[in-house]
């Protein structure tokens, strides 16, 4: 994006979700005001965008008290997930084998920003 803008972040760390899954819901709201993200979170039918707007309004909280930006004003400058550490656990099977499951984890960033006018 613009290198122009002041930057303000908020990171979740170790949420229990596969980085797919969340990446999806991210796409949605990348370059949108902080309103209009809200909105679009507030009706996705997906489990991922509870943690995404628990990040999003912490990195709005951050820039509000943190760097004195305006809520009404933010835009989403940045927003990604990363994987995380994989639980690995095992589901016993036929005749004493063991097959193993993998429950992902994600760090999620967001970032948000006033463009520079």
């Amino acid at each position: 994006m613009a290198t122009d803008t002041t930057e303000v972040k908020a990171i979740a760390r170790y949420i229990r979700i596969s980085p797919y899954k969340v990446r999806r819901v991210l796409d949605q709201i990348r370059g949108r005001s902080y309103r209009e993200a809200l909105i679009i979170l507030e009706f996705l039918p997906y489990r991922a965008t509870e943690p995404i707007l628990k990040v999003l309004r912490s990195a709005a909280a951050n820039a509000e008290h943190n760097a004195g930006l305006d809520r009404a004003e933010l835009i989403i400058t940045q927003a990604y997930a990363d994987q995380g550490p994989v639980l690995k656990r095992f589901q016993p099977r036929a005749q004493g084998r063991a097959y193993q499951i993998r429950k992902p984890t994600s760090h999620i960033t967001v970032a948000v920003g006033v463009p520079e006018k």
